[in-house]
């Protein structure tokens, strides 16, 4: 690994600095600072030269502040004569805008990508991307590892017997059949009818919830309005009140633990994608990607399949 530099940018430097213990290798030395008016200073403290450069970087909130830290960083190892420049981004933000829902709106996950791949960057990748049509808008490789079987392992010994697994919406459905197959269970999927950006509502259960405990799972978890729907879909179809949430996102922004604190929930389940801000939340349990993502970087040193830690 003499020809790897890791770097940490500011969005989740814990989860770097356990990649970096994985792999055995220190951190990269680098100074991330910003001026009063918000901009942004990198400064590398070691020589890329030639050398391959891991950036562990969420775009996690403040999305916009970490997207540019990522590219600022991305500019410095380019200008500095990196010799391949891969972008480690657990969290890719902007996601959700994959499409648009009229004639005169962006489709802002698309942008991002070009954005990305201007600046420099090589080859990226990520976990659970909100949508697989997102590695279409890069033109460069594209790898999305899934946090399934991690957050399987840790649940595996926390379910109760005759669970389900519940998809928030149809989207989610092959994700549910990930964790139904690792975890020998059915699936039941909710239909539900979007309001605006921030509100849902579930107009249909499809599947047999009947005196049944749920594991609801999900991508993401943003503001907890689409569990918290689903919570009272399920309890209204006859679901026994014991609910288990898994997600690999945690934004939690807003209200999300108050929307998540209903009687019937009684873990939650989500990775190190986001640094956690939450540590005080009983229910909460963070569990970490670090040894998926030192393996993923393990096999790309060796010319090797990533199928392997997929």
């Amino acid at each position: 690994m003499d020809k790897v530099i890791l770097l940490a940018g500011t969005a989740n430097p814990r989860l770097a600095t356990a990649i970096a213990q994985q792999l055995n290798i220190p951190l990269g030395a680098s100074v991330v600072e910003r001026f009063p008016d918000g901009e942004i200073s990198v400064e590398l403290l070691e020589s890329v030269r030639q050398k391959a450069v891991f950036i562990v970087q969420s775009t996690s909130p403040p999305v916009n502040d970490h997207l540019v830290e990522l590219m600022v960083i991305v500019d410095a190892c380019r200008r500095a004569a990196a010799s391949r420049i891969t972008a480690i981004v657990p969290y890719f933000g902007y996601a959700r805008a994959d499409k648009r829902h009229g004639w005169r709106e962006p489709i802002t996950a698309s942008m991002v990508a070009e954005v990305l791949q201007t600046v420099g960057i090589n080859h990226v990748v990520t976990l659970d991307l909100h949508t697989p049509q997102i590695e279409g808008f890069f033109h460069i490789p594209v790898d999305s590892l899934t946090a399934v079987p991690i957050l399987c392992e840790a649940l595996r010994h926390r379910l109760p017997s005759g669970f389900v697994v519940v998809s928030p919406d149809t989207g989610r459905v092959q994700m549910a059949i990930q964790y139904a197959q690792q975890l020998n269970s059915s699936v039941v999927v909710l239909l539900k009818h979007r309001k605006s950006s921030s509100e849902t509502e579930v107009t249909c259960v499809v599947g047999d919830v009947s005196d049944r405990p749920c594991l609801i799972i999900d991508d993401m978890i943003s503001t907890g309005g689409t569990i918290a729907r689903s919570i009272e879909a399920l309890l209204k179809a006859g679901a026994h009140p014991e609910m288990i949430i898994a997600a690999t996102h945690g934004l939690f922004v807003k209200k999300a633990r108050a929307q998540l604190s209903h009687p019937s929930v009684q873990a939650i389940f989500v990775t190190d994608t986001i640094a956690p801000k939450e540590t005080d939340w009983q229910q909460l349990h963070v569990v970490s990607i670090a040894p998926l993502i030192a393996a993923a970087i393990q096999q790309f040193k060796t010319d090797d399949s990533i199928n392997k830690v997929c």
